[in-house]
């Protein structure tokens, strides 16, 4: 067996710091003691909240997903309120689903949640602004090249196309 080149052993690190960074962001929240969402909802309403209502092909293409799985996913979103669907404007156009007032509002509960998560994170790590802004840009950096290699930018959020600076 042939030892691991360089690039090797920093792409093991990397995937396994990347893992243990989403454990510890979830496990930062807490118990799920005041978060009204499941973890498919609070995704799939932060991508509907950033622009033009959604089909759910758009949605099963922005996610990676099977049409199928994004359609249980609204389905049950529809059931509990947090989502509408839009008739279609032409004939034969699918229908687009936005977030409802209700959804919003669960959505920014749970959020502030997971930003009360983050910031014990941040403090625990003992990073200041400056630090924090650093990994921020750095991550901000990460996601746009990916989604640029996946082809699945968000297009219509805002969101500018290569890397962006949060002053």
């Amino acid at each position: 067996m042939t030892e691991p080149s360089e690039q090797e052993r920093r792409l093991g690190d990397l995937e396994r710091e990347l893992t243990l960074m989403s454990r510890h962001f979830i496990a930062s929240r807490g118990p799920r003691i005041g978060q009204s969402l499941d973890r498919s909802a609070y995704v799939l309403l932060t991508r509907l909240e950033t622009g033009k209502p959604l089909t759910l092909k758009e949605l099963a293409h922005t996610f990676q997903a099977d049409v199928s799985t994004i359609n249980r996913q609204v389905g049950a979103m529809l059931k509990h309120g947090l989502v509408e669907r839009l008739e279609a404007a032409t004939k034969g156009g699918a229908r687009t689903f936005r977030p409802t007032p209700l959804g919003l509002e669960r959505l920014e509960a749970d959020r502030a949640i997971s930003r009360a998560g983050a910031a014990r994170l941040i403090e625990a790590a003992g990073w200041g602004e400056e630090r924090t802004q650093q990994f921020l840009t750095l991550m901000i950096e990460f996601n746009h090249g990916i989604e640029q290699l996946e082809g699945l930018a968000w297009a219509g959020t805002g969101r500018a196309p290569g890397p962006s600076s949060t002053d």
